[in-house]
């Protein structure tokens, strides 16, 4: 809606009024269809759609011929598409228009057949400024009920004269088309030139980091299309509007921090804090706004002014002000352009608000966040030509530790335990129960010396006992070697997974394998549940990668999707060097993540060769029992 002094409810008289080409082109009744001089459909009007019974998504981008096939016949095997083709290339190669004799065309229909149909087919080269040919515009009018009429009347001789008269009025109605669509294309090309100014802006709000550098960028740069001397933007705060004006404006607050409650009697102040758009084209239109807006207009140089609200995910966040020197009412096309620099503006804004928030959040638990890693997310090991690389992404939306880990050690016997978990929660709890879990978990382990089954049994007895009232998922996996095992250079990867998300395994060649079971019973439900164990072979130069739902859970999909999504990612980036491969699949997702994500990958290296020098040297416990023995 848009707000005037003088018409509540009118953006612009009708003098201001441009023609709609695209809504002209879909409103014509007769059929037409724009087509790339490679013959690929660009688009059809509403017309051609309704005498195809096609849809507009289906054409696009397709080429003529295969989109409407000829129906082969007896006289013609191609069902006469070789006739059309060449009338359309006489039309671009000559660069003039072409007009068919009635040609019979049969239309696919919706059942694999045909359905017969005589047309009026005229082909007009569109050219550019050089005289290429751009596009053909091609009429193509259904006249099939006009024949069989005439077929039906037994007047051929008459047929023959009407046919002419109507060949007379498609040609004249046609040649208006072209105009029409040469004055659209032209519409285009300023289009063109307005959104590159944009993306000029949008380029310089990306690098903004202060409401100050934005509304620089907004009121410098974005306004000069629309022959603007300055303006301001307004952020909401609360019941208040805090305001930045242009030093050009000559307003005693200009250039300065002025914060307006949100019920003020000023374009800014209505557009934010009703969502409508402010035009008061003259002097007269806003010293008739409002008693404060008049005052205002005393101490500055602005004569028309036009205020537009900031908008993001259906949130009244701000406003845009632009100001003239002269009285100035806007077109359609430049209040578009207001409208998308007031949406660019709208994006950069929650940008920068989010990243000051997120840094403030950053510091008030950066201490707490740095403590906890340092005790619980610790430094793998890496015993020789086992390399492990490992990664914590807390989510975006809370600067809280949640309880998410990974865990990786050696035990007395030479087995490398990997450990990948998620206690409920996302909080200070959370992160409590979870390093419960995970230390208790790893004494167990060690004592123990068991299969990953027995382990996770023994640890969920132990949850009972110590009363450490929390539900968690974990896989906790061993990687061993027999010497069975050693004399084939393979080893053994045995897992037992306590409901949690499935590991994947990356052969050396690159195949990726769901280690999908059915999985045991949460831990923290019942200590005698019956656990499995799970034995998979790893070739040298296999990776096996564990992971938090995390990574794979999307808001409104589901998992079985996230796991595929994964799976591909997987496939794309799993050979690489094991680091960037964390890094990759990190990166891969889309936005801020909603929830905690702890990644443990782990990639075996042939034995009968030094360590790559990508996998850094071993990293292995000063005095383990497994090492010293």
């Amino acid at each position: 809606m848009v707000t005037r002094a003088d018409e509540p409810e009118h953006a612009a008289g009708p003098s201001a009024a441009r023609i709609d080409h695209t809504a002209v082109f879909r409103a014509m009744p007769t059929p037409y269809l724009v087509l790339t001089p490679d013959l690929v459909i660009a688009d059809a009007n509403d017309a051609f759609l309704a005498s195809t019974g096609r849809a507009l998504a289906e054409l696009v981008g397709r080429d003529l011929f295969d989109a409407f096939p000829g129906n082969p016949n007896d006289h013609e095997p191609d069902g006469g598409a070789a006739k059309v083709r060449a009338a359309i290339l006489r039309a671009r190669d000559t660069g003039r228009p072409h007009t068919m004799p009635v040609q019979q065309y049969d239309i696919p229909d919706r059942a694999g057949g045909f359905v017969k149909r005589f047309w009026s087919l005229i082909s007009v080269p569109v050219l550019d400024a050089a005289g290429g040919c751009r596009y053909v515009l091609q009429r193509a009018e259904d006249i099939t009920d006009y024949v069989r009429e005439q077929a039906q009347a037994g007047h051929p001789s008459g047929t023959g004269k009407k046919w002419r008269r109507r060949v007379l009025e498609v040609e004249s109605d046609l040649f208006a088309r072209a105009a029409e669509l040469r004055a659209s294309r032209e519409a285009e090309a300023e289009t063109a030139r307005r959104l590159a100014a944009l993306s000029a802006v949008a380029l310089a709000l990306g690098e903004a980091e202060t409401l100050d550098e934005l509304a620089r960028v907004v009121t410098h740069r974005g306004l000069v299309g629309l022959g603007a001397i300055g303006g301001a933007v307004g952020v909401r705060e609360g019941d208040h509007l805090r305001i930045v004006l242009t030093e050009d404006l000559g307003a005693a607050q200009a250039g300065a921090d002025t914060l307006l409650p949100l019920e003020a009697g000023y374009p800014g102040c209505v557009a934010a804090r009703t969502g409508q758009r402010v035009l008061l084209p003259d002097t007269a239109a806003s010293l008739a706004f409002s008693a404060e807006w008049a005052a205002l207009m005393a101490d500055t140089v602005g004569q028309a002014w036009a205020a537009v609200p900031l908008e993001s995910g259906g949130r009244r966040i701000g406003s845009l002000s632009v100001a003239w020197d002269r009285p100035r009412t806007l077109d359609e096309g430049e209040l578009e352009l207001l409208v998308a620099l007031a949406a660019q503006c709208a994006q950069a804004l929650e940008r920068i608000r989010a990243r000051q928030a997120e840094q403030e959040r950053h510091a008030a638990v950066q201490g707490m966040a740095e403590a906890l890693q340092r005790s619980l997310l610790t430094e793998p090991p890496e015993p020789d030509h086992l390399e492990i690389a490992v990664r914590y992404l807390p989510a975006a939306s809370q600067a809280q530790v949640g309880g998410d880990w990974y865990d990786a050690f050696l035990l007395g016997d030479g087995r490398t335990a990997l450990v990948i978990g998620d206690v409920t929660g996302h909080d200070r709890h959370a992160a409590a129960a979870m390093a419960q879990v995970r230390n208790v978990l790893r004494g167990v382990a060690h004592s123990l010396q068991e299969p990953p089954a027995a382990v996770l049994t023994a640890l969920d007895r132990a949850m009972c006992d110590l009363a450490v009232d929390t539900l968690a998922t974990a896989v906790l996996a061993t990687i061993e070697q027999g010497p069975a095992e050693e004399a084939r250079g393979v080893r053994l990867l045995r897992w037992s997974n306590a409901g949690h998300p499935p590991p994947l395994l990356v052969s050396p060649e690159g195949e990726v394998s769901v280690l999908e079971h059915e999985p045991d019973l949460l831990l923290g439900l019942d200590p005698s549940a019956s656990r499995a164990d799970h034995v998979a072979e790893l070739r040298a130069g296999a990776t096996v990668l564990l992971y938090t739902d995390g990574l794979v859970e999307r808001r409104g999909s589901s998992l079985d999707a996230g796991l595929a999504w994964l799976v591909a990612e997987v496939g794309r980036v799993g050979r690489l060097p094991l680091e960037e491969v964390c890094d990759r699949l990190l990166g891969a997702l889309e936005g801020a993540v909603e929830d905690d994500v702890a990644l443990l990958a782990v990639r075996a290296h042939p034995q009968d060769r030094p360590r790559p020098a990508e996998a850094g040297r071993s990293r292995l416990p000063a005095g383990h029992s497994a090492v010293s023995g």
